[in-house]
């Protein structure tokens, strides 16, 4: 191409790969496919839960993995998402399309008050604020019973039907909510490649490794983490909607307990914090264990155990409340042993086949 027709197109972003970009494309389209193979329930199911739980975990990411900003209170977002969502949709009749949208700018707004208070401590300090401001908000949705409801929670009827011009929509099934799903899923995870190679995401970084030094260069501190915050409680609130419209019902202590906030940690800690794969690996690997211990009848589904295999009776009777247990334990290993995530374990044993095929190929005559 000549260099002067080449300087007239526009470059690509920082750490644009056309083949990777490809590989990403083909894994979506794959995974895309998956209602066509199978028609299981619980398939279909586990996967959808999987879906949520990278949406939330890459969100979290946003704030926590590359601005450094360990929040443990996202489930206020969260909740914030489900209740905006569904108390618009059965006291109002209004869309749940058009609630997410409405859940959404409740959470950034929420976000940037919580952010100008909070912003101010760091460290533990500012790991326990996040904490006590979700448990008021959870409090207060308890307390303010004839607005939310209360501990009864709310229980949706149906979802209209989702009509454009070209097609219609009726969220029956699993099948609406797997790509529902999945294409927010993809959102955030794109959402995170973005903001890792863009100067937003540099400053987020400069904040997450010495905040000091970034103040000393410029960049305003508040301001970015905001944004930061902003970012992750979108999806985060969009997420906790297209929760409850698939459970169907919700509660303060569904929506707003502090485990799900735990979760979302849990999720980078165990899969890699300030990474891309890290929050969908973590995801998979916590979904598949709760999942597993909750209701293993899926095993038989996939095929993976049978109908009257005795490790499914002996999940069914003692393990299915101990995913609590596990979730500790693995937390445990994965600091101790895997400080970098299971996505790390997983570059460095690449690393190591690397160089041992070059070792090879050397000593090769």
């Amino acid at each position: 191409m000549p260099t002067s027709l080449r300087r007239l197109l526009p470059r690509p972003p920082r750490g644009f790969s056309l083949p990777s970009l490809l590989a990403y494309l083909a894994v979506i389209a794959l995974v895309a496919l998956v209602p066509l193979a199978t028609r299981k329930p619980l398939i279909l199911h586990m996967w959808i839960m999987v879906f949520l739980a990278v949406a939330q975990g890459s969100a979290w990411n946003v704030i926590g993995g590359y601005a450094g900003q360990y929040s443990v209170g996202h489930t206020a977002y969260f909740g914030i998402g489900a209740y905006t969502t569904m108390l618009l949709l059965e006291l109002h009749q209004i869309a749940p399309w058009w609630g997410i949208g409405l859940a959404i700018l409740n959470a950034v707004l929420l976000s940037t008050v919580i952010g100008s208070i909070t912003f101010r401590l760091r460290g533990p300090y500012f790991v326990l604020a996040s904490i006590a401001v979700a448990e008021i908000i959870r409090l207060a949705t308890l307390h303010f019973k004839d607005f939310t409801r209360g501990a009864e929670g709310i229980l949706l009827d149906a979802i209209p039907p989702l009509e454009t011009p070209w097609f219609t929509v009726n969220f029956v099934g699993k099948q609406p909510f797997f790509y529902a799903a999945l294409g927010l899923a993809v959102i955030v995870i794109s959402a995170n490649w973005v903001v890792q190679h863009s100067k937003l995401g540099y400053y987020f970084q400069a904040i997450r490794e010495d905040q000091d030094a970034a103040h000393s260069l410029g960049i305003n501190l508040t301001f970015h983490k905001n944004v930061a915050l902003g970012i992750s409680a979108a999806f985060t609130a969009w997420a906790g909607g297209l929760f409850a419209l698939y459970v169907r019902f919700i509660d303060p202590n569904i929506v707003l307990g502090i485990d799900v906030s735990v979760q979302m940690v849990l999720i980078c800690i165990i899969g890699g914090i300030g990474t891309i794969l890290g929050p969908v690996v973590g995801a998979v690997v916590l979904v598949l264990l709760s999942e597993s211990l909750r209701n293993p009848k899926w095993l038989v589904q996939a095929g993976a155990a049978a109908a009257d295999s005795p490790t499914i009776a002996f999940i069914e009777a003692h393990l299915s409340n101990a995913h609590v247990l596990f979730y500790g334990v693995l937390v445990v290993v994965v600091v101790l042993f895997a400080p970098d995530g299971l996505l790390g374990v997983m570059r460095a044993a690449l690393a190591r086949l690397r160089r041992r095929s070059q070792g090879a190929a050397r000593g090769t005559p």
